[in-house]
Parts: C-alpha cells; sequence; structure tokens
C-alpha cells in the first residue's frame, strides 16, 4: 500500500508499507496485549475529557498523555511513541470531523471486543542509533527488543523507517506494518492512446469484462466456504458460550474467514500489477456499490473488493505516471451502441446480447459497456 507521495525538486517523496508477520516471545506478547490496553485506555480518556471540557468551556481542548501516568502508573509501562501516536490519531479525526462533518463522523469511544488492537510508534534517529530498525529476522521495538518476524519482501537499503503499527488479528496473529520513505526519480505523465487504454466495467458474474473481450472469473471463496461456514454456526448454535469446545469452534469460524479475506486480497493484488504493468491507463465507472448492495437481487455486489481493486490500481497507475479515469456512474453505458452511439431507451438488462436496431451490430451488453467505458474515458483525457 501507500501514501500520497511529494515532489520536490524532480525526485518524488514515496512511502511504501511493507507487512511483516511477527512470532513475539510470550513476554513481548504480553507487552503488546499491554500496549493495545493503554492505547485504547487514553484515547477514551482523552475524548472524554475533550468533551467535557468542551460542554463546559464550548472550546475544543485535548489533552496529552502526559496528564494521566499520575492517576495511571501503568501507562509508563508501555513505549510512550504509542501513547503519543493516539493523542495524534484523535486531533486527526476531530480536524476531519471540523473539515467534513457531513463525510467523517464524530470520534466515538473505543471498546476493547469491537475495534482492532493495534498500536503505532515512530521511529527516531539519536547518535546511538535508531529506535527502531530491521534485523536479519525481525523487527527491533522500543522496550520490546528484537521481535522475531518473517518477511515476505525486503526493503531496499536507502529506504528510511518512519513508523511501525503493531496489530493482532482475531484470530490471535501478529502483524507488523512498516513504513518506509524514499526519494525516486519522478516520471512524467504517460500519454495513453487508444491502443494502451482499457476500459472495465463491473460484474457481477465475472468480477469485471473489459472492452477487449477479457473477463476475470476470479474463484468464489465465500461461496465456497459456504458449507464449512454453516457447519461451524450449526455447531456453535449447539455450544454453551464462552465454554472451551465454543471458543475452539469460534476459533476455526474466524481462521476460515481469515483464509478467505487473504484468498481475495492475494487475487485483487496480482490483478492489478498485471492491469497496470500492461496498460497506460484504466477506464471504469465510478460504480456506487453500497447503493448497488442494497438490492436484494445485487446483494453480493461488495463482497468482492472490486472498490479495493479500484483503490489498488489508482495507487499503482499514479507510481508509474498513468492515469486512472472514472466515468460517471449515470452515463448510459449498457445502452449506448458502442458502434454508432444509438441510445436505446428501451433494453432488457436481462438479457446477455442485443442487438442496435440502427446499425445491425450485436453486442455482448457487458462488453459493450466497458467499449463505452473507454470511449467516454478516452475523450475525458481529451477534452
Amino acid at each position: 500500500m501507500a501514501r500520497r507521495a511529494k515532489t520536490i525538486n524532480g525526485y518524488v517523496t514515496q512511502y511504501t508499507t511493507l507487512k511483516v508477520r511477527l512470532y513475539p516471545t510470550p513476554v513481548q506478547a504480553e507487552l503488546f496485549e499491554k500496549t493495545f490496553g493503554c492505547c485504547r485506555y487514553i484515547w477514551n480518556q482523552m475524548l472524554s475529557d475533550q468533551q467535557r471540557f468542551y460542554s463546559e468551556t464550548g472550546a475544543h481542548f485535548i489533552p496529552t498523555p502526559a496528564k494521566y501516568k499520575s492517576s495511571a502508573p501503568f501507562l509508563k509501562e508501555v513505549d510512550n511513541q504509542a501513547l503519543i501516536q493516539e493523542h495524534n490519531k484523535l486531533s486527526q479525526a476531530f480536524r476531519l470531523f471540523f473539515k467534513e462533518p457531513g463525510t467523517f463522523r464524530h470520534p466515538k469511544f473505543k471498546r476493547k471486543k469491537e475495534d482492532r488492537d493495534s498500536f503505532t510508534a515512530c521511529n527516531h534517529d539519536f547518535e546511538s542509533g535508531p529506535t527502531i530498525y530491521t534485523t536479519q529476522d525481525g523487527i527491533r521495538m522500543t522496550k520490546a527488543g528484537v521481535v522475531k518476524a518473517k518477511f515476505s519482501r525486503r526493503p531496499q537499503a536507502w529506504w528510511k523507517l518512519k513508523r511501525i503499527t503493531v496489530s493482532k488479528t482475531k484470530t490471535g496473529k501478529y502483524y507488523c506494518s512498516v513504513l518506509y520513505e524514499c526519494l525516486v526519480k519522478e516520471r512524467g505523465p504517460v500519454v495513453p492512446t487508444a491502443e494502451t487504454t482499457i476500459g472495465l466495467k463491473y460484474s457481477m458474474g465475472h468480477f469485471y469484462v473489459a472492452d477487449n473481450g477479457t473477463m476475470a472469473d476470479p474463484p468464489r471463496w465465500l461461496k465456497q466456504s459456504q458449507e464449512k461456514l454453516a457447519r461451524i454456526q450449526q455447531k456453535l448454535a449447539r455450544m454453551e458460550p464462552g465454554s472451551k469446545n465454543y471458543e475452539e469452534a469460534v476459533g476455526k469460524y474466524r481462521l476460515l474467514h481469515e483464509h478467505i479475506a487473504n484468498q481475495r486480497r492475494d487475487f485483487l493484488h496480482k490483478e492489478s500489477s498485471r492491469i497496470v504493468n500492461d496498460w497506460d491507463a484504466v477506464c471504469m465507472r465510478s460504480e456506487a456499490l453500497r447503493e448497488m448492495s442494497q438490492n436484494p437481487l445485487r446483494s453480493g455486489a461488495g463482497s468482492e473488493g472490486y472498490r479495493a481493486f479500484r483503490e489498488l490500481l489508482r495507487y499503482k497507475l499514479e507510481r508509474q505516471g498513468k492515469p486512472l479515469i472514472l466515468v460517471d456512474r449515470y452515463m448510459p453505458t449498457a445502452r449506448t451502441c458502442s458502434a454508432c452511439g444509438l441510445v436505446q431507451d428501451d433494453v432488457d438488462y436481462g438479457a446477455r446480447t442485443w442487438t442496435c436496431p440502427k446499425c445491425g451490430t450485436t453486442h455482448d451488453r457487458e462488453i459493450n459497456a466497458a467499449r463505452n467505458i473507454k470511449l467516454l474515458g478516452l475523450a475525458q483525457l481529451s477534452a
């Protein structure tokens, strides 16, 4: 994943995040659990005091974590950077809320069972060395020491480690997202042509359909696992909540969902990278998948990760100087003939093909829509 890049004197400050699996010792895992709890505690205390101060004075003020250490000495046992970052996150949440209250909601209190366990710590360079760095088989963290880690990808030598975010999944696995910063030569914008541009149409049956007729057709991981999920849910319904067997069944249920999510994420990254490397521009329609999923006939519209796929394409294309062109979702791409431009008033959306009454061209409905998306995208690009 990536943050927005900054351009300085012909060079781009690029940010890259590498996610690694952690294997902490029991002592290190206990420290992580304490840090998760302290971050949740300090967030709730700062938010509570902010609300009380606002109700009494009408002014916005967030106390710093240092205020609470005398009354809560257990806060001194964890990394101070993790507490400072909670203050920064809360301040950022309020800035976004005040700027766009219609888009961002008011910060809410964190709950142990609902919110993800995580903490963030920044790296600082001192004369004695950095506070956080990677080793051959681990990551050195403040107070935790060197935590054993498994790297699927190694950073380049000139990358600068900025911060880490340690998280714990519902299945009890620990991960660390390491944010790196590096300077790369700014790439000039790529000028796409009709031959090097692809149009993608979201498809319930194929994930996406391209204007050249190719289709993704990924495995339906959730659908394939429905029987396993149903069996586990049936067993859970007969068990005593809180019992050992119940907790084991819940663990299996969470592991299966985590496996499905990992399969989906792997497909999205590989497919988006393939498209970005093969094409100079991608045209897509700005589908409102949340609204589509509210339709009973399209209830699975948001379960395949198409929105995440679009975001992956966006930042990967941006890094190579290539554009992602979004077409208005209200454009009649399915009703327009891509050969002559005739817009039909009455189209059977259930039919897979239709014939244009003006030019006589027979269209596959989704391929025709993808071709129209590409034409509209190229028109936006040249406007």
